[in-house]
């Protein structure tokens, strides 16, 4: 990574991009922003420092502020698309390095319906989360570093540690660990983060697919959504990081 750049997470929902962040927030060396486009599409601010930022145009450009001022890294889900994003060639291109977080789509379908049932097939963000790749691949000559959560969670240490490699920035293995707690970044969103709060570290997840009842491949409506994604999880699930 160059001085001022922005170190982007870009990951489907429900893959461990939490703990992730949790461990970024560890570190102490960045500056850790929480899904703020999701932020601001959701809820139509994010607090970006003591401020609060209402639109995309000044979102992108507190980044770079930011950025300027001390290493900042983004996490960031994929469950919509973000064309502002997109649109912005230098960010995609110069400003930020793009990095990718996937799961298997079973897994994730499986994770987010008792959470939200009425969700639609974007939701599960492949589509999204691949259109975001593509182009930062296309704009850098570069394929971007991906990361399978079944491996983050199987060998943590090898996998953050090549990770760090591949981006550049320092290995911190003190980091791997951290005190189990809320955190003020997810207070719009807590309920989706309550694993992670009770977290002390990256783990397999609690419960399965079939403890929380949900037969993914036999639901008449689930079972297309897992059909429409596995294509995007399979190629990105082949270039994944491996240690």
């Amino acid at each position: 990574m160059r001085s001022g750049q922005v170190l982007a997470l870009w990951s489907t929902p429900r893959s461990r991009s939490t703990a992730f962040f949790r461990m970024m927030i560890e570190r102490g060396d960045f500056t850790a922003v929480h899904e703020p486009f999701s932020y601001l599409a959701e809820f139509g601010y994010v607090t970006l420092g003591s401020r609060r930022v209402r639109s995309s145009l000044a979102l992108l450009g507190g980044l770079r502020q930011l950025a300027a001022r001390r290493p900042v890294f983004v996490k960031e889900t994929t469950g919509k698309r973000y064309p502002e994003v997109l649109g912005d060639e230098k960010f995609m291109a110069r400003d930020a390095v793009h990095t990718f977080l996937i799961r298997h789509p079973r897994e994730i379908i499986a994770s987010r319906y008792p959470l939200d049932p009425d969700a639609p097939i974007e939701k599960v963000g492949f589509e999204s989360l691949f259109e975001v790749f593509t182009e930062a691949a296309r704009l850098t000559g570069q394929e971007p570093v991906v990361i399978d959560a079944a491996d983050l969670v199987a060998t943590p240490a090898a996998i953050v540690r090549a990770y760090c490699e591949r981006v550049g920035i320092a290995f911190l293995p003190q980091a791997l660990t951290w005190s189990p707690g809320d955190r003020p970044e997810w207070e719009l969103s807590g309920r989706w983060h309550a694993e992670v709060a009770a977290s002390t570290g990256f783990a397999p997840p609690p419960t399965s697919a079939s403890d929380l009842g949900v037969d993914v491949e036999r639901h008449p409506v689930l079972s297309g959504y897992l059909a429409r994604h596995l294509p995007f999880y399979a190629e990105l699930h082949a270039r994944r990081l491996t240690a």
